[in-house]
């Protein structure tokens, strides 16, 4: 029936969501590769928040987090389901599920907003081809796509049901938006508030956000992260903690960090943001875009614009945060370069539809050939070596860690999975007399370098206390 139902669509529509599949495709070798960066972060700290039986506290070394957990409640239930053994594997699904639903979220948004289903798809493929998606945060197991979805499918519900006046809709964007918060920070509140913030400027919509019930709704909303806070042991302290993530990001900027990201910034995306970024970019510079027919559709384009610009402006100003930090709003702009294309003619959607194909193949290359060489070479599988390697060397003796770094982090959950169902490696205590630590540095308070290891550009090292010393190599 699926098929028949595709078979139905008109040409261009058919082949835009066959592009989507192919596309849906290129993400699962990226499945199987080894820790890239600092992935090893979420699945270390689900195994031990399981271990633990704590489902309200982050823990990782031993340490509490301070940070909240909605994204390893996902990993464990799902890591508990189908084994440990494959964390990573369940972690990186996960990360793809969640920016393959934001996709379809924007096909469905832009759909209902334009009226135009094959306008809606067209949008959802410039998204998931943009360069940072389709060949690196799309996929990573970090929280950010997890964090990215819930925030979008709060916008795109929020939008939704204030331009259709349905309550329903502005409650579900609530629980979306604390979903959001509970994955991973309070700039969650700040993209909505901007959201709101531009939808008020239109007078029917005005009118809809600012009866009581819609006032009341959003005041339970913004009322989350103070139940949660109440809620959970030590509260106060984890909400100083997060706000204070947040504040930092402006703290004392010196004069050329300032310049560096005012100028560099929207290079850097719009950059990273390609293909449909940049085609727009040119169609827009080249007027070849047309001006929207309906004053409806103009107003959505021009809110469209306004909520990208807004939720972009902490981001330009702050010297520090990457570009990751932005993929809530990645669809904005997705949705704002799909529309100039689209109405910049069918040679311009042609154009387009060919830069997607070329993305796609570049992908494939990048993930059947390109990465696994440079994991195999470089850094990824000396990580799973390096485990094995300490684990031979320290013959079932006390094993800790003290590494936080990308590479450490990589080795230590690769010594988590090799030692199943043994316990997830903690940081070391004060008084260990005996056994050895996984060290950042050759650090002789915490022990004897016992071996040294060179992974890619960084240097990690065995230390060993006490009798452990002894240990033949």
């Amino acid at each position: 029936m699926k098929m028949l139902a595709l078979n139905k669509l008109p040409a261009n529509e058919k082949r835009d969501w066959l592009l989507f599949a192919l596309a849906t495709i290129s993400f699962l070798p990226t499945l199987f590769f080894y820790y890239v960066g600092e992935e090893g972060i979420f699945p270390m700290i689900s195994q031990e928040m399981w271990e633990r039986g704590a489902w309200l506290k982050q823990y990782m070394y031993g340490n509490d987090m301070l940070h909240n957990p909605l994204f390893n409640w996902l990993i464990m239930i799902f890591s508990a389901l189908f084994g440990w053994e494959h964390v990573l594997t369940v972690t990186r699904t996960l990360a793809v599920a969640s920016t393959l639903i934001t996709a379809l979220t924007l096909a469905w948004m832009a759909g209902r907003l334009f009226q135009d289903k094959a306008f809606g798809i067209f949008a959802a493929l410039g998204y998931l081809t943009m360069a940072d998606v389709l060949l690196y945060h799309g996929w990573l197991c970090y929280v950010d796509p997890n964090y990215a979805m819930f925030i979008f499918t709060a916008i795109a519900t929020l939008w939704v049901g204030v331009r259709e006046q349905r309550t329903s809709l502005l409650i579900l964007s609530g629980v979306l938006i604390n979903c959001a918060f509970l994955s991973k920070a309070l700039t969650a509140y700040i993209f909505f508030g901007g959201i709101i913030f531009v939808l008020l400027f239109e007078a029917q919509q005005r009118r809809f956000l600012l009866r009581w019930r819609s006032i009341l709704i959003l005041l339970v909303t913004y009322s989350g992260p103070f139940i949660w806070y109440a809620s959970i042991p030590d509260g106060m302290a984890q909400g100083k903690r997060m706000f204070a993530e947040l504040t930092y990001k402006f703290a004392s900027p010196t004069f050329f960090e300032y310049v560096g990201r005012i100028v560099g910034f929207p290079v850097e995306v719009l950059s990273w943001l390609a293909p449909l970024t940049l085609l727009a970019l040119y169609f827009w510079l080249r007027r070849r875009n047309q001006k929207e027919t309906s004053a409806t559709h103009q107003l959505l384009f021009i809110s469209a614009c306004w909520m990208f610009l807004l939720n972009f402006l902490p981001y330009w100003t702050s010297p520090r945060g990457g570009m990751r930090y932005l993929m809530p709003i990645y669809p904005l702009l997705a949705l704002v370069s799909a529309r100039i294309i689209w109405q910049s003619g069918e040679s311009a959607l042609a154009l387009a539809r060919k830069w997607i194909v070329a993305a796609l193949v570049f992908k494939f290359v990048a993930a059947l050939v390109l990465f696994p060489y440079y994991q195999s070479h470089f850094r990824g599988q000396n990580y799973d070596e390096t485990a094995a390697d300490i684990l031979l060397l320290s013959q079932g003796k006390p094993l800790y860690t003290a590494n936080g770094s990308a590479a450490g982090l990589s080795v230590t959950a690769y010594l988590n999975k090799r030692r199943l169902p043994e316990p997830a490696l903690l940081w070391p205590p004060a008084d260990l007399e005996n056994g050895f630590i996984v060290g950042l540095s050759a650090d002789e308070t915490l022990g004897k370098v016992y071996k040294k290891y060179r992974l890619g550009g960084d240097d990690m090292f065995l230390l060993c206390r006490g009798t452990a010393c002894d240990t033949p190599q």
